[in-house]
């Protein structure tokens, strides 16, 4: 449907331009030019310009210039303007013969060589060519162009795909070894977990096939994870989460704070010291900042929490979906703490508010 309304604002747009070219000669002639005269002078140089642009615009531009027939353009057109020529210099002078007044003195002033003439017609002709192949150009490079972004979003949505598809094995191999690690010590939060982790796979496959998901679904999301990976772990772990109590109609990018929260539980719980992993996410306007905050503990080798694509697979999601609006950023300070921060620059801040 647009493409058709395009067509017909083009075809709308070419005929006032020359409704225009045909009446300017004779508005500004006060309007007292002889009709012979005005069609010898204008309207037929017009109607051959006309001739020459469209037939090199419809047909022979796209036919031969554009498919490396150089010569074949330059002689079919050198042929069209050598017409057009003996037309205007031969039928049309003969047709209408020049009536005008005799000059004063019953001389007539003298006249330019015929020749001269010539060479004004054939470079006038030369004119509507060099229009059409300058439009056609500029026709082909904004469909290029309109390809080329075609292609580059193609890729570019083949890329989250394959990073979503990447990331979800990978949550879910995880989490099997947290439950599996459950089984033995204590099986009734083995089942428990096993609950929130098919809600978290139903999300995961019906959820998050949209390019954004609501920023409160995101933080169900992520609550439900997190009490998935408390059950793991003993009394001796502590997980506080502050996240913004009333959150604005705000849309993100789906699952992409779950790495965050995975490489913390990976690197910042001990089996034999106390551990404390802090998560907090804030909504101001047109921003929304998640950080992490956790203990650096070495991985061993022991350790079957994952093979540590999580945060890569994060970094090239955000260079794709947020370039230039996102800000990932990691510090570990002299106690050892190492902090994570991610902000994300959102466009609707209509609606978002302080917390």
């Amino acid at each position: 449907m647009n493409s058709a309304n395009n067509r017909r604002y083009i075809i709308l747009l070419h005929l006032l331009v020359w409704m225009m070219l045909l009446g300017f000669p004779y508005l500004l002639s006060g309007q007292s030019m002889e009709f012979t005269q005005l069609v010898k002078r204008s309207w037929i140089p017009m109607a051959m310009y006309a001739l020459l642009f469209y037939a090199n615009y419809v047909y022979i531009i796209p036919r031969f210039l554009f498919h490396n027939r150089l010569l074949q353009f330059i002689i079919i057109n050198l042929v069209l303007v050598g017409l057009l020529l003996w037309f205007k210099q031969g039928v049309v002078n003969d047709l209408f013969i020049d009536s005008g007044p005799p000059q004063p003195g019953g001389t007539d002033r003298p006249r330019p060589p015929r020749g001269l003439f010539v060479y004004i017609d054939m470079l006038s002709l030369i004119v509507p060519i060099m229009f059409a192949v300058a439009l056609s150009m500029a026709d082909r490079w904004k469909k290029t162009e309109a390809i080329r972004n075609e292609a580059e979003k193609e890729k570019l949505q083949s890329e989250l795909k394959h990073l979503k598809y990447q990331l979800q094995p990978h949550f879910f191999f995880n989490s099997l070894n947290n439950i599996y690690a459950m089984v033995d010590v204590s099986p009734g939060n083995a089942k428990k977990a096993i609950h929130n982790l098919s809600k978290l796979m139903r999300y995961f496959l019906y959820e998050t096939n949209e390019e954004k998901v609501p920023l409160n679904k995101e933080i169900e999301f992520l609550n439900r994870y997190i009490d998935l990976m408390k059950l793991r772990f003993s009394d001796n772990t502590q997980v506080n989460t502050h996240f913004a109590a009333d959150i604005p109609p705000v849309e993100v990018a789906p699952l992409l704070f779950i790495a965050i929260v995975e490489n913390a539980f990976k690197h910042g719980v001990s089996a034999t010291r106390p551990s404390v992993i802090t998560f907090s996410l804030s909504v101001k306007p047109g921003e929304i900042v998640f950080t992490s905050d956790n203990k650096n503990y070495p991985k061993t080798s022991a350790d079957k929490s994952g093979s540590g694509i999580g945060l890569e697979n994060l970094k090239k999601r955000l260079e794709l979906i947020y370039p230039n609006a996102h800000q990932l950023s990691t510090h570990i300070d002299e106690q050892d703490n190492y902090k994570l921060s991610l902000s994300i620059t959102v466009n609707d801040t209509r609606q978002i508010v302080d917390e």
